[in-house]
């Protein structure tokens, strides 16, 4: 780099910290901190263990975010420093690179976690898929997902378990359930909200001709244990039966999977990952929360989309993003116009450039 290319990145670097200085206002975080601080010092704190998991959560977000912009603060420092004693072509010019480089994707990450700023956007994710009409083929592609989706949690270094699994009737799954965790797992994971289309030439398909797939995907935020949704008991009904798995010795022989109906909204959810009853009932009951909760924000989301006089269609149907596998390669958000061409790597997870690309345009 010249000399001036770099003095252009660091004065959007400056800017860059600027502004999330503005948004965060850390003076404010460091009031709130010492309030939050004070409650932990109390004789008493841990006689209420729900309320004191909320403060310390709490604290402990307060004082990542603090330290995370001090730390940013301290890198642009460095690097104006070593800009204004370094010259071109020598080993310091190259280091130099290598932290501009590096402290440009943490302002890049750091900036989008101060964007998801929703009340559930740090929770863990539950999310979703099924196969649309088309048997096989979407069933194949729905396994895709899933595949997808595995892989970016690896890459983000996220913990994932699988709630319930309904296979396909050749190949592929007709439906999964994933919990996946880590920090901002939901506030990331939202943006993949919708229906995702698959055009290629099948694999099921003798005559090689070109098919065109479907598959939804919803996610939802886990909800803490200490987040109660009212459910009553005779607004749910509540079947058990086999659990579908591995043969052989992991075959389970009891009735232990559960599936849960939620009367009044018709939700249904299901769990069969445990072989206790008990368990696979507490996961269930935690899912219909997670599942009432998102319904209601996407209520008042609908609200505020009429005031605002756009109402945006998110019925089945609606893609927000297709992959063509042929006869080109390509894969494209139609919310954002994000695209490229890497398909490869899109499917072995790679999609945090479209998740960045759907939160910077203002995705909720």
């Amino acid at each position: 780099m010249e000399r001036y290319e770099i003095n252009r990145i660091i004065e959007k670097f400056t800017k860059q910290v600027d502004d999330l200085d503005k948004n965060i206002n850390p003076e404010k975080l460091k009031k709130r901190f010492l309030e939050l601080n004070n409650e932990m010092q109390k004789a008493d704190f841990w006689n209420n263990p729900d309320n004191a998991k909320v403060v310390t959560k709490e604290a402990n977000f307060i004082n990542d975010r603090l330290a995370a912009l001090t730390s940013l603060n301290e890198k642009l420092n460095g690097v104006i420093e070593w800009f204004e004693i370094s010259e071109e072509r020598t080993e310091e010019w190259e280091i130099l690179e290598k932290d501009i480089k590096k402290l440009e994707k943490e302002l890049d990450e750091f900036s989008i976690e101060v964007l998801l700023s929703g009340q559930y956007d740090i929770n863990n994710a539950i999310l979703e898929i099924h196969a649309g009409a088309g048997g096989t083929e979407a069933q194949d592609w729905a396994e895709m997902l899933y595949r997808m989706y595995q892989r970016y949690s690896n890459l983000k270094n996220y913990k994932y378990e699988i709630i319930d699994i309904q296979s396909g009737d050749e190949a592929g799954i007709k439906s999964v359930t994933i919990l996946i965790k880590g920090e901002y797992a939901y506030g990331y994971l939202k943006a993949e909200r919708g229906v995702h289309r698959l055009v290629r030439i099948s694999p099921f398909d003798s005559n090689a001709r070109r098919h065109t797939s479907f598959a939804s995907v919803e996610v939802m935020p886990e909800i803490d244990d200490n987040i109660k949704v009212e459910i009553k008991d005779e607004e749910i009904r509540v079947d058990v039966y086999r659990s579908s798995g591995a043969g052989g010795q992991s075959v389970n022989t009891t009735d232990s999977a559960v599936r849960i109906t939620h009367i009044p909204t018709g939700i249904v959810v299901s769990c069969q990952n445990e072989r206790s009853q008990i368990k696979n009932r507490e996961t269930a009951m935690k899912l219909l929360q997670s599942k009432l909760i998102q319904e209601e924000m996407r209520k008042q989301e609908e609200k505020l989309q009429n005031i605002k006089g756009e109402l945006k269609d998110i019925a089945w149907g609606s893609q927000i993003r297709s992959y063509v596998f042929h006869p080109y390669q390509m894969v494209k958000d139609h919310r954002t116009n994000y695209e490229t061409s890497q398909i490869t790597s899109v499917m072995d997870g790679e999609i945090s450039d479209f998740i960045t690309a759907y939160l910077k345009a203002g995705g909720n």
